[in-house]
């Protein structure tokens, strides 16, 4: 398969940057779209034509968040419940041309190329995505029951990477997923109880800080999440901020 790749370079989150034409021919339609990068920047190093392309990855197994790519205006590309590297290049037809941008939001400056400043994430958690809990044995797992419709609920919202997807596609730059997600795993569980309200308002206010927009139920963010985080944590969110803010005044 031979394709033509439009990417995005750009020297650092100042530099103006500019999309640049590659070719890349002979490429096996069950190699992944990170290998294909790959076999792109070995003919740039031979070529001598300029730097390789620089993009986020780690351990290519769906697992880490780092490959964020915006392909062809959608991020991780044009498959669905799938990270960048889980991409194939069976998904697209012989001959076609590829665009390929980082993520745009204001709170993920571009460092170089591809790979954007992600560490906004990081500090919502920081925030306020942790428990507090005394130190001594691990109790064992029956003597704290939990429903199973509790857990699932719960795990599947652990599923949540932080690539930042949510984000991307979001025409607000929201974060909103993103923090319902980690919220909700966390609120969930009787572990997470003792904070759960002010966990929500102290993640919810870092999100604010750092410039993140808001939500407008559009839902994008629900469609593009490769783990396939369902909105209802966004509701979840906002139930836990309302409950803070009503508990706040209670006491004043």
């Amino acid at each position: 398969m031979n394709f033509t790749l439009h990417i995005w370079r750009q020297e650092n989150a100042r530099a103006k940057g500019h999309f640049e034409t590659y070719q890349v021919e002979n490429i096996s339609p069950d190699c992944s779209f990170l290998e294909m990068l790959d076999i792109l920047n070995e003919q740039l190093n031979n070529d001598r034509i300029s730097h390789p392309v620089c993009f986020d990855n780690d351990c290519r197994e769906g697992i880490c968040g780092m490959c964020g790519l915006y392909i062809n205006v959608r991020p991780h590309g044009n498959d669905d419940g799938v990270t960048t590297c889980q991409l194939h290049m069976r998904k697209f037809h012989d001959g076609d041309e590829i665009w390929i941008e980082p993520w745009r939001a204001k709170p993920f400056p571009v460092i170089r190329d591809l790979v954007v400043d992600r560490t906004a994430l990081d500090k919502i958690i920081q925030a306020g995505g942790y428990i507090s809990t005394t130190t001594g044995g691990v109790p064992d797992a029956n003597t704290i029951p939990i429903p199973k419709h509790v857990a699932d609920q719960a795990m599947d919202a652990a599923a949540c990477i932080g690539c930042g997807a949510c984000v991307a596609a979001c025409k607000n730059a929201s974060a909103m997923l993103f923090v319902g997600a980690k919220v909700s795993h966390l609120n969930l569980l009787p572990q997470g109880q003792p904070e759960a309200l002010d966990r929500a308002r102290k993640m919810i206010i870092k999100m604010d800080e750092l410039g993140f927009g808001g939500c407008t139920n559009t839902y994008a963010c629900e469609a593009e999440c490769p783990k396939e985080i369902k909105r209802q944590n966004i509701a979840r969110l906002n139930r836990q901020w309302i409950g803070q803010m009503f508990g706040r005044d209670r006491k004043e």
